[in-house]
């Protein structure tokens, strides 16, 4: 039997109408592409939310109540200082803050916005020793209760662990980290692009002050060079799909919104961290004040991400055991740095495990 040509193989009938769905497609990603380019895009942190304090880089926000019954304790958020909170209240149906509200939690979160020239002076202690302190005691007037529980995302996780491991004795009930980095030297990038035998940290925080929110980005986009290349032609091959181009322009706006840093606390974490690893040597101080992760005695849950580009798992994963807490847990779920809590994975992995670490820790 004679194989068939390769000409009586095609379905030439199939041309015209296949022809004719590329030419709507390319009509249709036209016509999208403009809307893009014309509207707004989405507003997120839209949860209705009150400020209850607010001084110069900090503010402090409560989340008004979705359930008829609250859980005793508190929940205060802090997040990363380069990092807007919104990032988990993107949207209906994609906010961490709305799923914790509807489950009956009474939310608070600690948001920052860029610093002033004026707070170019803010350190490490100013963070720990004032900000969160501060934020902490408006909590509890404005909710009656004396416990807390903090959640700190990233870098935010890190000043809620130094927090907790000065304020031994109350009134934080329940800690919570994601994505919290310990062991610096395992921010390979980061480690590379501060150090100090070419990075003249001193020299760039006297010249400019507050260091620019660029500088922060260029950093972060160093991590994956080629991932806002590769975000833009999944967005135009993805472009009439409303969903995903709704959560890529959330998405970018977060990222693209990160904030400046405040001079003398980049010059600190620099040198203490990036430089010295103290809060893993063991040899931190704030304020005077000796800072021992050993010293954290509360219930501790850490949650990390598989694919964590920004703190990988090597940076991550000595928190647990440095804790000198015997209720203490870690989880590793699928997700990346941001896909972790805010991701569709958060749907269904990270934020049910975290109502029920923290439901029955919170009466």
């Amino acid at each position: 039997m004679n194989a068939p040509s390769a000409a009586s193989a095609l379905d030439f009938t199939s041309v015209p109408e296949r022809i004719q769905s590329e030419v709507q497609r390319a009509i249709q990603r036209s016509i999208k592409g403009v809307e893009y380019i014309a509207s707004s895009g989405p507003v997120p942190g839209a949860t209705p939310k009150d400020i209850i304090l607010s001084r110069g880089t900090m503010q402090l926000y409560h989340y008004r109540p979705m359930a008829d019954e609250i859980y005793r304790i508190p929940i205060l958020i802090v997040m990363a200082t380069t990092n807007r909170g919104y990032i988990l209240d993107l949207a209906p149906g994609q906010s961490m803050v709305e799923f914790l509200l509807k489950r009956g939690y009474d939310v608070y979160m600690l948001d920052w916005t860029a610093p002033k020239p004026e707070e170019k002076n803010l350190r490490l202690d100013d963070y720990v020793l004032g900000f969160i302190p501060e934020c902490v005691r408006a909590v509890q007037q404005d909710s009656g209760e004396t416990d807390i529980n903090i959640i700190g995302y990233c870098a935010g996780g890190m000043l809620s662990t130094l927090y907790a491991s000065l304020f031994t004795d109350g009134p934080l009930k329940n800690l919570v980290c994601f994505t919290t980095p310990i062991d610096f030297t395992q921010m390979k990038l980061f480690q590379n692009f501060s150090d100090r035998r070419y990075f003249d940290v001193d020299r760039l925080v006297d010249s400019v002050g507050n260091v620019p929110a660029e500088m922060i980005v260029t950093s972060f986009d160093m991590l994956r060079p080629a991932a806002r290349a590769v975000g833009q032609v999944q967005l135009w091959e993805n472009i009439w799909n409303d969903e995903y181009v709704k959560s890529y322009r959330m998405m970018d706006k977060w990222g693209n919104d990160t904030l400046p840093l405040a001079g003398e606390y980049f010059r600190q974490m620099t040198k203490d961290l990036m430089w010295d690893n103290k809060i893993f040597n063991d040899t931190m101080t704030v304020g005077g004040r000796k800072a021992v992760l050993a010293n954290i005695k509360v219930p501790i849950l850490h949650v990390v991400a598989e694919h964590d580009h920004i703190v990988p798992y090597e940076a991550a994963r000595h928190l647990i055991a440095r804790v000198g807490s015997t209720d203490k847990e870690e989880v590793m779920l699928k997700g990346g740095h941001v896909s972790l809590v805010a991701g569709a994975n958060a749907v269904k992995r990270m934020w049910p495990k975290l109502d029920s670490w923290l439901g029955e820790r919170s009466v």
